[in-house]
């Protein structure tokens, strides 16, 4: 698994990020606090404070990590280097 923070501060940035990670067959998860959603709900993100920064945790699947992180880097804020 790879964790990286994200921000998704407009209803824009939220419906594109939602439509690229649909592109792959992972699971992909967003921590905000103690709350836990599924990255591909567009409803659960309009759930969590998007003021603020927010891990995005990305699984092993059939996708390579590094593609993923290519396509979201205009979202990506910070990379722990795991």
């Amino acid at each position: 698994m790879k964790t990286v923070q994200i921000s998704l501060n407009s209803i824009d940035k939220v419906k594109a990020f939602v439509n690229e990670l649909a592109k792959f067959n992972n699971d992909f998860d967003l921590v905000s606090g103690r709350y836990i959603i599924d990255a591909k709900s567009i409803m659960g993100i309009f759930s969590l404070d998007l003021s603020k920064p927010i891990d995005l945790n990305i699984h092993e699947g059939s996708d390579p990590i590094d593609s993923i992180l290519e396509k979201l880097a205009p979202y990506i804020i910070s990379d722990d280097g795991e």
